[in-house]
């Protein structure tokens, strides 16, 4: 499964803080059908993503039933992001 789509990076301010796009509802319905089939537990559906020029793996976390991306450090730096930029975010399912 393939989608693109943009989104804000925001910022989770938990103990261990973290940047994640939301997953828009049109896609995030798209990954709900095939979560069953690749999680691989907690909700968690791992995925690339790729911004820019940059791909890197990851897992999309279930959010208040949706789904939100997280933005790696690594994937912040070589594309210089930061907290309310908006993105284009490409992410790649195995389904």
């Amino acid at each position: 499964m393939l989608l693109r789509f943009d989104g804000e990076i925001w910022h989770w301010r938990g103990p261990a803080p973290y940047h994640f796009v939301t997953v828009p509802p049109a896609e995030a319905a798209q990954i709900a059908e095939v979560a069953p089939m690749v999680t691989y537990g907690w909700g968690m559906i791992p995925a690339a993503v790729t911004i820019g020029a940059t791909r890197v793996t990851t897992a999309l976390w279930p959010k208040d039933g949706a789904y939100v991306v997280p933005i790696k450090k690594a994937l912040q730096d070589a594309e210089q992001l930061g907290v309310d930029d908006v993105v284009t975010v490409v992410l790649e399912i195995d389904a």
